[in-house]
């Protein structure tokens, strides 16, 4: 095992899968970071993305296999799902997943899809890479968590990692598959650290991780307020509140029973979740107990969410969007008390 970062994690899963299978191709704006960058030998590579995730796989693998491509989403997801419909298992990067808008119906109306139509004749093994999250001060633009919506389209599988070691091995399984697959990387937290293996592995999609074991309340969390709620258990954990927190870890497929098997042993459930206000992610968890776990809860449900806003550039109101500790803590007491 190695300390390596939540972005050092992503880049050796796509290294992992680009060794093991020569059909694997990454392609989007900047993976190389243009030729040389500032540097005028074109032999040189530059950055590898706006976060650098990708630094050092054109030095590996070449132009072949490390595509960047003209800022235009829809060319990027187009080309994905022609190459993953021909053979290909392209891994497209969006950079920011709130440009998924330009060109969704390449996924929602094409890869999703292709498998039915065809009579299960055809796969579209095909990653889509982009970035969530808020709490960097990115903006309106460049800081939402949209997974909520990919979560909706059938024939679509969703990946939303909350540390470098799932991150790896989610990614490698991720690329394996011969679905479409959405996977989100929150950029708040590319410079984490945790234990990854030297050598690859992967992670199931569809199997939640249990963060923090407990027996008074259940905390649902994914992404970055997976680390939020391990925060929180741990300073409730010292006022003798002893809270479990599961990380589903993929929303589409949702490990229902591992989640449905906590809240059964804890009676108690909040859900925190970024990705919307209304009709997000959360909502579906929160309807998952209702509907097949009420006889278990001993007080009402908690959701702990943004505001049904934008993100705000502002720092001050940004940190008071963001779902935070102390909101989770709250609602962990609230529960408690009812």
């Amino acid at each position: 095992m190695t300390s390596r970062s939540y972005r050092e994690a992503i880049r050796m899963g796509m290294a992992d899968a680009m060794r093991e299978d020569d059909k694997v191709v990454l392609m989007g704006e900047d993976l190389r970071g243009g030729r040389g960058g500032t540097n005028p030998d074109p032999t040189v590579e530059a950055f590898g993305g706006v976060f650098g995730v990708t630094l050092g796989l054109w030095t590996e693998f070449g132009d072949d296999r490390v595509i960047d491509t003209p800022i235009t989403e829809s060319a990027i997801l187009g080309m994905a799902a022609g190459a993953a419909a021909t053979g290909l298992r392209p891994v497209a990067e969006l950079m920011f997943m709130d440009f998924f808008g330009v060109a969704y119906d390449m996924v929602y109306n094409q890869a999703a899809k292709f498998r039915y139509m065809f009579g299960g004749k055809a796969t579209t093994p095909l990653v889509v890479r982009g970035i969530i999250g808020a709490g960097v001060g990115a903006a309106a633009q460049h800081s939402n968590s949209p997974y909520q919506i990919f979560t909706s389209t059938p024939g679509v599988k969703v990946v939303a990692p909350s540390n470098p070691y799932d991150a790896r091995g989610l990614l490698l399984e991720s690329i394996r598959d011969d679905d479409p697959v959405i996977f989100c990387e929150h950029k708040a937290i590319y410079d984490v650290k945790g234990e990854v293996p030297d050598e690859p592995y992967t992670i199931p999609l569809g199997v939640a991780n249990y963060t923090r074991q407990g027996s008074d309340v259940t905390i649902v969390a994914l992404s970055n307020l997976v680390n939020a709620a391990n925060r929180v258990a741990d300073k409730l954990a010292a006022e003798g509140i002893s809270v479990e927190v599961v990380d589903p870890r993929t929303t589409s497929p949702l490990d229902e029973e591992g989640i449905l098997e906590s809240v059964a042993s804890t009676g108690r459930l909040v859900v925190a979740d970024e990705s919307a206000a209304r009709c997000g992610f959360g909502h579906d968890v929160v309807a998952l107990a209702a509907t097949q776990a009420f006889d278990s809860l001993k007080a009402p449900v908690q959701l702990v969410t943004p505001p049904h806003t934008p993100v705000p550039f502002s720092p001050v109101l940004e940190k008071e969007w963001v779902p935070s500790d102390a909101r989770i803590g709250d609602a962990v007491r609230k529960v408690l008390g009812a």
